[in-house]
């Protein structure tokens, strides 16, 4: 079996969906793996992973504005507030999508669908730098010769956020 694995850390600037699907892709090019999977897992609590649509913005507002609907914050039910109002509301949008994601790798590239992108869903509303462990496997080695280094930051971050 082959492998590839690294850390990686995507800085917020506070609620929103940050796209990571070309860091994600990086991974894989980086380990030469033309067929297998990839998995991307977050390292945090108040933060997951979504797969979701990526060609109009327009969905990832509505996505934002489904969970400040779904899990509000500021109610007098939470006990878990030492971190502010937004963190017992970060915690469970969390654990209602997913802190990883794996996909399959197929021809080399991530076999996403056209309009899927993999994002960083940031639930709180300060900024934060999110860690990931990022792997790729393949059940033979099919790798090149040269692995590639993996960028450590990701300038295609992109960051949809509600209208106020």
């Amino acid at each position: 079996m082959a492998a590839h694995a690294s850390h990686f850390s995507v800085p917020t600037r506070g609620k929103g969906t940050y796209e990571i699907t070309e860091s994600c892709q990086a991974i894989v090019r980086a380990s030469g793996i033309r067929t297998g999977t990839a998995t991307v897992f977050v390292q945090h609590t108040s933060c997951s992973l979504v797969i979701f649509e990526n060609a109009d913005p327009s969905a990832r507002t509505d996505l934002h504005a489904f969970f400040d609907r779904l899990v509000p914050e500021n109610e007098p039910y939470f006990v878990h507030t030492y971190e502010g109002s937004d963190d017992m509301p970060s915690h469970l949008r969390m654990a209602l999508t997913r802190s990883s994601e794996v996909v399959p790798v197929v021809d080399g590239r991530l076999a996403l669908g056209t309009w899927q992108g993999i994002f960083l869903f940031e639930h709180r509303r300060a900024p934060h730098l999110r860690a990931q462990a990022r792997h790729a496997a393949a059940d033979r080695d099919d790798r090149g010769e040269h692995a590639r280094q993996v960028p450590r930051a990701d300038p295609a971050c992109r960051l949809v956020r509600p209208p106020l």
